[in-house]
């Protein structure tokens, strides 16, 4: 083959590659696991609709920030909400999509959801290695008629860089001045102790087969590996469980708002019923990428009007309406 032709045919290639990257007909994005359960779920729906396939894959809210950054994907995903001026300078726009809970999840013999309360305090002091076993008297203060082993803690944290994890050590940090001191919260700190798993897939499945250990996981994860969920004593003093709506009580008061690019934290929120480890997850989308974009807004604009029985399904909080009508209105405002 003469040197015209490999030539010629390296051309077609990359013109060929080039009109994929570009087809509306293939979504890609990539991110979070946070959303993977439900993001699927919408994908798999939406193609039965249109024919259009969404391709996600759950490779953590760094890296989904990371591809959108290099304009690798056509949207990234991620747990934490980049600040205004993030958005700015990597020239990108941010929406919410939906809003979960992130929780305490344990593998203790005789233990099952619910049995187990915890707080911001003990938490806190597990994770930093200071409170070394179950039968520690600051955890059975708060259950003083569950009988606790005395068996060592094993810690599980998220290896990756992960938006789940952005959620719970800003959590943490809200409620425990020694973890902000010391640790503080993004989507990789330094751990004191404990085994790292990859994604919330690796860490509820390190949790599962070992004993006595401790993890957190977003809360679909939780109850796709049967893995028991401890209660949390919130701001307000209140003992409550992780449900749709205990999520919801806390996502009521965040401040979603366009000018901002959506930027908010719903960690340790004030109401009586409120989860304390609530989050939003988003969608990042680079800036110039128009007709990219409208295909990606479309697949969400469906999800909006056709995905919130799913979204409830998978233990999801839909995001209410008038958050909605400002999100598509943000679309409008960048996308034309």
């Amino acid at each position: 083959m003469n040197k015209k032709w490999i030539i010629l045919i390296s051309l077609v290639f990359i013109l060929l590659n080039f009109a994929h990257s570009y087809s509306t007909d293939m979504i890609n994005g990539a991110g979070a696991t946070f959303p993977y359960p439900l993001y699927s779920s919408w994908a798999a729906d939406y193609n039965k609709a249109t024919g259009i396939k969404v391709n996600y894959q759950s490779i953590g809210s760094g890296g989904g920030i990371r591809q959108i950054t290099e304009r690798t994907v056509h949207f990234g995903a991620s747990d934490m909400a980049l600040k205004p001026e993030e958005i700015e300078n990597s020239k990108l726009l941010q929406f919410p999509a939906v809003i979960g809970g992130v929780v305490p999840v344990v593998n203790i013999q005789g233990i099952t959801s619910g049995n187990l309360v915890l707080d911001g305090t003990t938490i806190c002091e597990i994770f930093l290695g200071e409170i070394k076993n179950w039968d520690d008297p600051k955890i059975k203060a708060l259950n003083p008629n569950l009988k606790l082993p005395s068996k060592p803690i094993t810690v599980i944290y998220r290896s990756d860089g992960s938006g789940t994890t952005a959620i719970f050590t800003h959590y943490l940090s809200g409620a425990c001045k020694k973890w902000a001191d010391n640790v503080g919260y993004g989507t990789s700190v330094k751990w004191r102790t404990g085994i790292g798993g990859k994604g919330n897939e690796g860490v509820a499945n390190y949790v599962k087969r070992t004993p006595n250990s401790i993890g957190y996981v977003e809360f679909a994860y939780a109850k796709q590996n049967k893995l028991a969920v401890a209660k949390l004593k919130n701001p307000a003093g209140q003992i409550v469980a992780a449900d749709f709506e205990s999520f919801a009580e806390a996502a009521s008061s965040a401040n979603l708002d366009a000018k901002t690019h959506f930027y908010a934290w719903m960690t340790n929120a004030p109401g009586k019923k409120a989860w304390p480890i609530t989050g939003a997850t988003y969608i990042l989308l680079a800036r110039e990428k128009n007709d990219i974009n409208k295909a990606v807004i479309k697949f969400f604009e469906w999800a909006f009007q056709n995905g919130d029985a799913t979204a409830k399904k998978l233990d999801y909080v839909p995001l209410p309406k008038s958050v909605k009508d400002k999100v598509i209105n943000y679309w409008k405002t960048y996308i034309k």
